[in-house]
């Protein structure tokens, strides 16, 4: 994942943010919660991507992929719509536990741009469903620039949407953060429709790590960027679910990405063994002993 690369990520301040109050305001009535549901993967499956993670002699990467992680950010239906046969054949590979998290597709958040997408929608969720309890949060991340003055857009999008199936949304451009007010505008249209406010730590765009909450979920898209500085900002994120946790948070979506998405599977073994700890958790640490495997856990 490219966004937000630096050439530098040494001079990048990657201290977390303060949690925002509408995260506790939202967080407040589960305060009692107490284990939360964790979910932890990475945004694609296929060796190209994950050299060194599949040990030889693997052929179907998803079946092995799933029995390592317990879910995936779907990335794949961005790029096109799949047909329901596609749906089930997913599903009928992953063990009972594995959850997919599917992006929209670009046809809805790029090109149409959220006007008149109700059909391609529709289309979209008909096929989507068939994963049934395998089904995580639908995830729609909207083009860089699309702008607060696109805000109706949204509305009328988050309006239309089905209220039983969980929803995040990702806004990029830098509007939606640095205008105080549009962001209060924006945050409280998700909190009234129940929909996630997603984060982004990437080196480039730290306006994105926002620590917004608008529902009872973490949807986190983590970009390391290939430098020793990435460890230290999981051991952060840690501390600050475990905060989040205490405050009454049930949901924990977290993705793992990389500039380079080699490391994305070591990370997330590193992140999972720590989270396992800190929270009285028990998710599968991804095997790191493949014989093709170079790479070692610090």
């Amino acid at each position: 994942m490219k966004f937000g690369k630096v050439e530098h990520p040494e001079l990048v301040d990657f201290t977390l943010p303060k949690t925002h109050q509408k995260t506790i305001d939202v967080l407040k009535p589960y305060k009692k919660a107490g284990t939360p549901n964790v979910y932890v993967g990475c945004a694609k499956w296929n060796k190209t991507d994950l050299k060194g993670f599949y040990p030889r002699g693997i052929k179907d990467e998803l079946e092995y992929y799933a029995k390592q992680f317990n879910s995936i950010e779907l990335n794949a239906t961005f790029y096109r719509q799949f047909p329901a046969e596609q749906f089930e054949k997913w599903k009928a590979k992953t063990p009972d536990n594995f959850k997919f998290f599917p992006k929209l597709t670009q046809e809805i958040s790029h090109w149409k741009r959220l006007e008149g997408v109700q059909e391609v929608v529709n289309y979209y969720l008909d096929c989507a469903v068939h994963l049934e309890e395998k089904l995580g949060t639908f995830f729609l991340q909207l083009h860089s620039n699309f702008s607060p003055k696109n805000f109706d857009k949204i509305e009328n999008f988050a309006k239309s949407w089905p209220t039983e199936i969980p929803l995040a949304i990702e806004v990029r451009h830098p509007d939606w953060f640095s205008d105080a007010v549009i962001f209060e505008e924006y945050t409280e249209l998700l909190r009234e429709y129940n929909i996630a406010n997603v984060l982004v730590d990437t080196a480039g765009r730290r306006d994105m790590v926002h620590m917004c909450l608008t529902s009872n979920e973490a949807f986190i898209r983590y970009v390391g960027a290939n430098h020793t500085s990435d460890y230290t900002r999981l051991d952060d994120w840690i501390t600050r679910l475990k905060e989040w946790n205490t405050l009454g948070l049930q949901n924990i979506h977290f993705f793992i990405h990389q500039n380079l998405e080699v490391e994305s599977p070591l990370l997330a073994s590193y992140f999972i063994k720590k989270l396992n700890h800190e929270l009285n958790i028990n998710l599968k640490i991804p095997n790191q002993d493949n014989t093709n495997q170079q790479m070692t856990l610090l």
